[in-house]
């Protein structure tokens, strides 16, 4: 076969079922030694029956020493870089929402007074490998929704209200990392992880 054949990246190869059940049985190892709680394997569970190549695998075992899949990382290049878009989102006795394919620049700061704002990151590219996003909340609520390939920080505080992150806590190599900070007074910020598509069909838990 020729080498031209051979894909360099092997994180856009399709997985197969077995690929699958390897890392939901490493998974369910990671949880035994204590490594990952039931809500998480819950969620990583979820991720890898949906999971299509092994780039979409790789992210969910990236932070347990666990062997099994192809270690390669995950080539983030194509979500750094472009020119940045809007720093600011505004939303006051309003609403504001920011998804698809947008450039986030460096220092992005989202406002919700009486209001709300939604910024979904899914599909975002980034103008730096780091980023901060700057929230303040009053009598309103921002969620902040986060993919798989990227690295997370949250430490906002909140103030007779919420700043809630229920995103997987993981740390990838070489990916853009987000911070997301600041202050929720009487309102609520949420940063969370992808929408899952749901399967009846999960692994169950080995006795």
């Amino acid at each position: 076969m020729s080498d031209e054949l051979v894909p360099a990246d092997q994180s856009n190869l399709r997985a197969s079922d077995a690929d699958r059940e390897r890392v939901a049985q490493l998974l369910q190892k990671a949880t035994a030694e204590g490594r990952l709680d039931i809500h998480e394997l819950d969620e990583r569970l979820a991720a890898v029956y949906v999971a299509k190549t092994y780039g979409e695998l790789v992210p969910l075992t990236a932070d347990l020493v666990l062997t099994g899949i192809p270690q390669q990382p995950v080539p983030q290049t194509s979500r750094i870089g472009g020119e940045p878009g809007s720093a600011v989102s505004i939303g006051v006795m309003s609403g504001v929402d920011r998804k698809g394919a947008w450039v986030v620049p460096q220092m992005h700061t989202a406002v919700a007074v009486m209001g709300g704002v939604d910024i979904d990151l899914t599909e975002a590219r980034f103008a730096a490998a780091e980023t901060t996003i700057s929230v303040f909340a009053f009598w309103g609520g921002v969620d902040i929704r986060v993919p798989d390939d990227i690295n997370v920080k949250v430490d906002g505080f909140g103030l007779m209200g919420a700043f809630e992150n229920s995103a997987v806590g993981r740390h990838i190599p070489g990916a853009p990392t987000v911070r997301i900070t600041g202050l929720a007074i009487m309102g609520g910020v949420e940063v969370k992880g992808p929408k899952r598509k749901k399967r009846k069909d999960r692994l169950e838990l080995e006795d």
